[in-house]
């Protein structure tokens, strides 16, 4: 019998903004048994979900439920994935099950905060890029592919990293540097990502799909046309829970714009409205974490330590 060190209402009803149509969903984390650990066989997650038997999307009768192995949340919390923040910042009300070494975690979440949560930024920025009607935005992806072609076209088998330097800058191009335990540097083309490693002409294509459609879904855009609410009120809720921690050290739920975000996951927000203001928390997100004093990254080797202690002393 696996010991569960926490389970938690999750989704919509743990952020404030489940509504009738909204499904059930519960996370959890476990430790794993002793002999699991000493073999090598922990498994990532252990699924439970039970549906109306419908297919399509998620509905109120739906219940989905997920646990994690104490093993695998703590790789998804140093990583600063967003599952792992939502939890660690859930209230004791959201618990129905609990242990001490939950509110031990609890107590420590400040340990996962950097300047670098790219996993909430990135998903962010994502779908500013997806839904996206800033003309700039459609200038650098243009800018950028006019580039690939030109170098394709005189050296074909040249990779993004031997003309690195030369690649075109802009408001909507970030050249990422390779970071641990990432291995290669990356350049976000109006969140699209080309790997430093890869031949130019492996984009091309890539970069002209989005050329041709951005037009086509920036006129939607301006009709309130092909949105997908639910994803730009997830883009929002990450965005002001990065701020939080980057302005007040923190954030718990519900969050202080949750009912701007409801009102955006219902539609009822024009996105020539929400589009500007996502791109608009972005860049001062961007801002603000160049002049955070958080440390880059998470000190894995405390995390590692604290991990192994607990092990040694939870599965004797």
């Amino acid at each position: 019998m696996r010991k569960t060190l926490v389970r938690m209402v999750f989704g919509s009803h743990l952020y404030g903004l489940n509504t009738p149509e909204s499904d059930t969903d519960y996370k959890g984390i476990f430790l794993p048994r002793r002999e699991e650990v000493l073999l090598g066989r922990i498994p990532k997650t252990l699924r439970i979900s039970e549906g109306s038997g419908d297919s399509g999307k998620n509905t109120a009768k739906d219940v989905d439920e997920e646990h994690y192995s104490l093993h695998y949340f703590l790789d998804l919390a140093c990583k600063g994935e967003t599952v792992a923040l939502d939890m660690l910042h859930s209230r004791p009300e959201h618990w129905l099950e609990t242990s001490a070494l939950w509110k031990e975690l609890v107590r420590a979440r400040h340990l996962f905060y950097t300047r670098n949560l790219k996993a909430l930024v990135g998903y962010a920025r994502r779908q500013a890029a997806k839904y996206g009607v800033k003309g700039s935005r459609l200038a650098d992806a243009r800018k950028v592919l006019a580039f690939l072609k030109a170098i394709d076209a005189t050296t074909p088998d040249i990779r993004l990293q031997d003309v690195w330097d030369e690649i075109p800058t802009g408001e909507h191009i970030r050249k990422e540097p390779a970071t641990f335990p990432e291995i290669v540097s990356t350049v976000d083309v109006c969140g699209k990502q080309l790997q430093s490693t890869a031949r130019a002409r492996q984009y091309i294509d890539t970069l002209s799909r989005f050329v041709d459609a951005y037009g086509k879904r920036a006129e939607q855009a301006e009709r309130n046309e092909g949105i997908d609410w639910k994803a730009i009120s997830h883009a929002f809720r990450a965005g002001y829970q990065v701020m939080g921690i980057l302005n007040s050290g923190g954030f718990s739920y519900p969050l202080p714009e949750t009912e701007f975000i409801l009102a955006v996951k219902k539609g009822e927000v024009p996105y020539t409205t929400a589009g500007p203001m996502l791109e608009e928390l972005i860049d001062g997100l961007e801002e603000m974490a160049a002049e955070s004093n958080l440390p880059e990254t998470v000190d894995r080797r405390r995390m590692d330590e604290w991990l192994i202690r607990t092990i040694e002393k939870e599965t004797r």
